[in-house]
């Protein structure tokens, strides 16, 4: 039976699925299982304490998972994960997917109001987290979430540094036994492949994060077919920079290693000389990551003297990537590079390997999945033509039934079942999706939307600039205006004339022409790696009132 706050999948899609083998009835510890068997000896996972051959990190993983059981950890409960890119979060997540549990997945920035938040809806029995994670010391936030949360049995820590009033994963991982009782028991817990498997966070940028429930058919239909489509082998050495409580790093880069036999690597830290370093060092051939990591690697002023030729290819997500961008990295880098879309809600869409600059552009693709169906609506739920705006909606085996106990789901799903992204989109006539902006990401000026996406794509060549993020600010006759946020390259100069100028030799309409223009030392970034667009329209608001302009 499915846990309460999943809308299961219809019986016929569930039939369909699985009988076309979209779904291939495999839970999270079947692939583990699988690639520790298939290639015992090969060294399977690294990170900033040692590497782990396959052997070793099965046997690290069912002892750890034998633990759990210890405690009393049973089906279906809850446990939140809160762990940056160490081991301990592939150890953890793993053994609590083996024994049938479901995992909550945080990433260590999440306060106590949030924490709470996912403690009402998801009643955890357990919280793995570190006891210090930079300047986080998170005994004062246990504290404070158990006593809005007393149904919390167990207080998992890693890293300690002595000894600590709650349990200590490493000692859980000494304790467990694999006896044949044990492993026994173990085979025993494995979880139904239509159950759900772990519950993700959004990254919106408004509000409390929603919660994305997905089975472990379904997440690993996204697993598949995004390796399919950037062409993971059991060759490749895959490297996540990304924190591991983000989606990207789960599917793209942990799930993909352990589906298609590659290396893990894990680096907690996001510096270029780092990310470059490990590169060299691991002989990294795949990283998935976000632009913004590469735009600052590729703007290093000693990247030559790292050898970075293992390095063949780049999936990033999450925000658009610029020209500029994508040839600095065909040539510093000589990685091929490829643009990708995806959600917790599983909706994915991805270029190819060798598609041109322009596509990787300005479009994201054809979905991962050819049997997902993605498409373009109007405000009447109607299918729109090539080339028109709308919304971009999404249905199949790769993509969820709806958000955790969530009671309107009149406004997540069209009436025939597809999920509203929210994300305002066009399609090319050979199927490539075009992202335009959110649909809540639209400056309104005088009536009119703009799509704020379609101005940063026409001012992403503009010479000396590095980065940009368009906002509405606010005015008391139009309700809005454009305001243009800009990141400029040492030296670089930029005149509100001269980028309008230039946009209107880009064919820019009146209506997208900035009326402002901000120099900024970086853009704002959410959680998730995408521009902070609500922190950014408030400094333009609070700057307007200082200046008694509203």
């Amino acid at each position: 039976m499915p846990i309460d706050g999943f809308a299961p999948y219809a019986k016929e899609e569930v039939d369909r699925y699985t009988r076309m083998r979209w779904w291939l009835g495999l839970t999270w510890g079947d692939v583990f299982n699988k690639h520790t068997d298939i290639y015992p000896d090969k060294t399977g996972l690294v990170d900033d304490t040692g590497s782990w051959t396959n052997r070793e990190f099965r046997q690290s993983v069912d002892t750890l998972a034998v633990s759990f059981i210890e405690l009393g950890i049973q089906p279906k409960e809850r446990v939140l994960l809160q762990l940056p890119n160490w081991h301990e979060f592939v150890f953890s997540f793993l053994a609590l997917q083996k024994i049938g549990a479901i995992t909550v997945i945080l990433i260590p920035r999440h306060n106590q109001t949030e924490i709470n938040h996912f403690c009402n809806l998801t009643e955890p029995v357990a919280w793995i987290l570190p006891e210090q994670y930079g300047k986080i010391a998170y005994q004062p936030i246990i504290d404070d979430v158990l006593r809005e949360n007393p149904h919390i049995k167990n207080i998992i820590q890693v890293r300690t540094r002595g000894e600590t009033a709650h349990h200590d994963l490493e000692k859980l991982m000494d304790r467990g036994n694999l006896t044949p009782a044990n492993q026994k028991a173990l085979e025993n817990r494995r979880p139904d492949p239509d159950e759900v498997s772990q519950i993700l966070p959004t990254g919106g940028t408004t509000g409390l994060p929603k919660l994305s429930p997905r089975s472990h058919n379904c997440y690993m239909n996204n697993v598949e077919y995004h390796g399919y489509r950037w062409e993971i082998t059991s060759q490749d050495t895959i490297m996540v920079v990304t924190p591991l409580g983000h989606n990207l790093s789960v599917h793209w880069g942990m799930g993909a290693a352990l589906f298609f036999h590659a290396k893990l690597v894990l680096l907690d830290s996001v510096r270029p000389e780092d990310v470059c370093e490990w590169v060299q060092r691991e002989g990294v051939t795949a990283i998935p990551a976000v632009p913004a990591l590469f735009s600052r690697i590729v703007q290093m002023p000693d990247l030559s003297r790292y050898d970075l030729t293992s390095l063949k290819k780049i999936s990033v997500g999450g925000a658009p990537s610029t020209p500029e961008l994508v040839k600095g990295v065909y040539e510093k880098i000589g990685a091929q590079f490829v643009n990708g879309f995806g959600s917790v809600e599983g909706t994915c869409a991805s270029t190819r390997l060798g598609a041109s600059i322009e596509l990787i552009c300005g479009s994201v693709g054809t979905p991962i999945c050819p049997y997902d169906e993605l498409k373009v609506i109007d405000q009447n739920d109607n299918e729109v033509g090539v080339g028109v705006d709308g919304e971009l909606v999404s249905k199949g085996p790769g993509i969820f039934t709806g958000y955790f106990k969530a009671a309107e789901r009149q406004k997540t799903f069209t009436k025939d079942g597809y999920f509203r992204t929210g994300d305002q989109a066009k399609k090319d006539a050979e199927g490539n999706i075009w992202i335009t902006g959110r649909i809540k990401d639209i400056i309104i000026r005088g009536g009119e939307n703009i799509s704020a996406v379609e101005i940063e794509s026409m001012m992403s060549e503009y010479p000396g600039l590095v980065d940009s993020a368009v906002v509405g600010m606010p005015d008391k006759i139009l309700g809005e205006r454009v305001c243009a946020y800009v990141v400029l390259k040492p030296g670089a100069e930029v005149t509100l004339e001269g980028l309008v100028s230039y946009l209107k030799g880009m064919g820019a309409s009146v209506l997208q022409l900035p009326e402002r223009i901000e120099v900024i030392e970086e853009i704002p970034m959410t959680r998730v790696g995408k521009a902070d667009k609500k922190h950014l329209r408030e400094l333009i608001k609070r700057k307007m009132e200082l200046e008694g302009k509203i």
